[in-house]
């Protein structure tokens, strides 16, 4: 399970462990929180009052300080499986819904052609769809594109990340994503 730690402004910074996001809490730098209480851990008790320390973690934390992401530099890393789920599993070619041990990472402009491997150069297809289109671009092989690739949004991007997200972080995360997400469809 993993807290979604923003900056005090609200902009994602990262997916935490509990035990950082408790280092969060005891250091104080826990400046707001939403979301559900999802872990309570118990400390040492307080030599004069006898009382036990308490310390309750939510799914969601704003921390103190500046971000350190700045949300009009961003630039996702690609992996298979964030470009896998932006594309919803669907080959760019046939329109095919496929698991994601039979998809593959397509290049639109092929490395044999001084393609680059960028979010705006691939989109996912199925093997075949991929074997056929081979070292040749959509119109040369006369594959057109389904549809079209896009650079995710610094939300689209922390949902892409983390594969077990909870039900407010994901309504948190959503409410942000940009109109035209595929995330959305």
């Amino acid at each position: 399970m993993k807290v979604l730690k923003l900056s005090a402004q609200g902009l994602p910074q990262s997916w935490i462990s509990l035990e950082q996001a408790v280092l969060h809490y005891a250091a104080d730098e826990v400046r707001w929180e939403m979301g559900a209480r999802i872990a309570t851990f118990h400390g040492g008790h307080n030599a004069i009052t006898g009382n036990q320390s308490i310390i309750t973690v939510n799914s969601i934390i704003g921390t103190k300080g500046v971000p350190n992401i700045n949300p009009f530099e961003l630039k996702p890393g690609l992996t298979n499986s964030k470009l896998f789920t932006r594309d919803r599993n669907v080959c760019a070619y046939c329109g095919g819904h496929f698991f994601e041990e039979h998809l593959t990472r397509e290049h639109i402009i092929p490395f044999a052609q001084n393609g680059i491997d960028s979010w705006m150069n691939v989109v996912t297809a199925c093997r075949p769809c991929n074997h056929r289109k081979s070292s040749r671009t959509p119109e040369q092989a006369h594959m057109p594109l389904l549809y079209t690739p896009y650079v995710p949004s610094l939300w689209e991007d922390f949902i892409l990340r983390n594969r077990r997200i909870l039900v407010d972080q994901m309504e948190f995360l959503m409410a942000h994503v940009p109109k035209t997400s595929r995330l959305l469809s």
